[in-house]
C-alpha cells in the first residue's frame, strides 16, 4: 500500500512539475540565452528623476468644538465666534516639467492652505519652493523651486491615446516614498464625476492610492500623458478605477498660469441641455449625441455668431459632443480669442458657425464690493459646467488673492457660499446686497468637496 502511495506522489509530483513547465514556458520567451528579459526598469530609471515627493505645511481656522458650526446650537446657547488656527500637514507628488527654471506640476488640492511647500527628490535632496499659481477648477498647479542639477520628462501628445494603451503610475502613496505601478488606459474623456468643475480624465486601473496625487502617469516610451489626481473608491484605497488629468489640458492651463499669473475661463454665452430620448424624438434625431441650445444670452459669443435657441450643437472642430459637460469642457479649457468651428443642426439642416470665444463680461465675475473684507476676492453664479450647477443654490468663488483677509481666513477658489450671515443667498446679485452692508465680519457657510462648513471674515 505505501509502495502504491509513492508511486501516485510521485505522479503527482511529476504532473505539478509539467503542468507549471509548460506555464513557464508559456509566459517567458523560449530562448533566453544572452538577450536580457522583457523590463520596464531602462525607462524608469530614466523618468523616476522627474517624479517628486511633495510634502506641505499650512494653516487653518476651525471651531473649538464641532457644535459650534451649528447655527442652532450657535443660537439658542449664544455662543461668540471661538475660531482657533491648527497646523495642517498633506503629502502628495508632483512632476519636473522644465529643469531649467525648476517647474513642477502637481495638483491644487496637494498645495492648497499650504504655507511652506517642500519638496523630496529621487536623490534625497529637499528643495523648498513657492506657489507660481493655481487653478481649482482642473486642480492644476504648478510650483518653482531651485533649479539645481534637476532631471525633466518628456511630454507625449494625451490626445493620441487609446483605451488599451499600457501605462504606469509614479507617485508617493500613503507617504511611503516613490512607488511605480502598471495597467492600462481603461477609459478616455471621463466627465460628470462631480470631482472638479472642468472634468476630461483619463482613466486607469493602474494602482493609485492617496499621496499619489499630482504624480505622473506615463506610457512605456517614458512620456508623461497624465497627471494622477483622483480615485473612485468606497473605502479610500485602490479599487482599479483611478483618474489623470491629461497632460495637455495640464499644459494649457499651465502656459496660461506662466503668462499671466492666472486661468481666464473662455464663454459662449448660451444655457444648454442634453439630449434625452424624448427631445431626440421630439427632434427628428437617430442618435442622443450633441446638446441642444435653450437660450442665448444677449451680446454673448454666441449671439453674436448667429447661434439660435433650439440650435443642436453636435461637434466643435470636427470633434463630436456627447453633452453638455463634454461642451462645457471644451469652451472653458479654451483660451480668450480662440475660434472654432460649430457644426450645428437647425431644424433638421446642417449648418456651420464659426464663433471667436470671448471672456466673460467682468461685472458678472467682480463682487464689485465695498466691503475691505473682500478686497482681492472675485465671485460668479454657478456655471452650468459645475458639478454643484442645478443642486445647491448660491455663488461660487472665482479667484483669491493670496495674503488677502479673505485667503489669510481659509477662502479658496472652488469655495460655494450658499449664505452671508444666516441669510441664504441664491445668487450673486443676493451675494453683493449680502456683504455691502457695512458688516465688520462675515459669517458664510460654504460647501468644499463633500464637506460643508462656517467661514468667518474679519480683520
Amino acid at each position: 500500500m505505501i509502495n502504491n502511495f509513492s508511486k501516485q506522489l510521485a505522479c503527482l509530483i511529476c504532473s505539478v512539475f509539467f503542468l507549471f513547465g509548460t506555464i513557464a514556458n508559456a509566459a517567458l520567451p523560449q530562448r533566453v540565452d544572452a538577450e536580457a528579459l522583457p523590463s520596464l526598469a531602462p525607462m524608469l530609471e530614466k523618468v523616476t528623476p522627474a517624479v517628486v515627493n511633495i510634502a506641505t505645511e499650512g494653516r487653518v481656522k476651525q471651531q473649538l468644538n464641532p457644535l459650534f458650526a451649528d447655527p442652532l446650537f450657535r443660537r439658542f446657547f449664544n455662543v461668540p465666534d471661538q475660531l482657533v488656527e491648527r497646523k495642517t500637514s498633506s503629502l502628495g507628488s508632483g512632476v519636473i516639467v522644465d529643469a531649467k527654471q525648476g517647474l513642477v506640476l502637481t495638483n491644487n488640492h496637494v498645495i492648497a492652505n499650504a504655507v511652506q511647500i517642500t519638496v523630496t527628490l529621487r536623490d534625497g535632496r529637499q528643495l523648498e519652493a513657492e506657489v507660481v499659481g493655481t487653478d481649482p477648477e482642473t486642480d492644476v498647479a504648478v510650483i518653482k523651486m531651485p533649479a539645481d542639477s534637476l532631471a525633466d520628462i518628456k511630454l507625449a501628445d494625451s490626445d493620441a491615446l487609446r483605451v488599451g494603451d499600457f501605462v504606469i503610475a509614479i507617485g508617493n502613496p500613503f507617504g511611503l516614498g516613490q512607488t511605480v505601478t502598471s495597467g492600462i488606459v481603461s477609459a478616455l474623456g471621463r466627465s460628470g464625476l462631480g470631482i472638479k468643475g472642468y472634468e476630461d480624465f483619463i482613466q486607469t486601473d493602474a494602482s493609485i492610492n492617496p499621496g499619489n496625487s499630482g504624480g505622473a502617469l506615463v506610457n512605456l516610451r517614458g512620456e508623461l500623458v497624465g497627471i494622477n489626481t483622483a480615485i473612485f473608491s468606497q473605502s479610500g484605497g485602490n479599487i482599479g478605477i483611478g483618474f489623470a488629468i491629461p497632460i495637455n489640458l495640464a499644459m494649457q492651463i499651465t502656459e496660461q498660469i506662466l503668462a499671466t499669473g492666472e486661468v481666464k475661463r473662455g464663454f459662449l454665452g448660451v444655457k444648454m441641455q442634453n439630449i434625452s430620448p424624448a427631445l431626440a424624438e421630439a427632434f427628428g434625431l437617430k442618435q442622443q449625441n450633441g446638446v441642444v441650445i435653450n437660450e442665448v444670452l444677449e451680446d454673448s459669443p454666441a449671439a453674436k455668431a448667429g447661434l439660435k435657441t433650439g440650435d443642436i450643437i453636435v461637434s466643435v472642430d470636427g470633434k463630436k459632443i456627447r453633452n453638455a459637460n463634454d461642451l462645457g469642457n471644451r469652451i472653458g479649457l479654451l483660451p480668450i480669442g480662440a475660434i472654432i468651428k460649430f457644426d450645428v443642426l437647425r431644424d433638421g439642416k446642417k449648418s456651420k458657425f464659426i464663433v471667436t470665444i470671448d471672456e466673460k463680461s467682468q461685472s458678472s465675475t467682480k463682487p464689485r464690493s465695498v466691503n475691505e473684507l473682500l478686497q482681492g476676492v472675485s465671485v460668479s453664479d454657478i456655471e452650468q459646467s459645475s458639478p454643484y450647477f442645478g443642486k445647491v443654490e448660491g455663488i461660487v468663488v472665482v479667484n483669491v488673492e493670496r495674503g488677502s483677509i479673505a485667503w489669510r481666513r481659509g477662502l479658496r477658489a472652488g469655495d460655494v457660499i450658499t449664505s452671508v450671515n444666516k441669510v441664504p443667498v441664491k445668487n450673486l446679485d443676493a451675494f453683493l446686497n449680502a456683504v455691502n452692508k457695512k458688516e465688520n465680519s462675515l459669517l458664510f457657510l460654504i460647501i468644499r468637496g463633500n464637506s460643508t462648513a462656517f467661514l468667518v471674515l474679519k480683520k
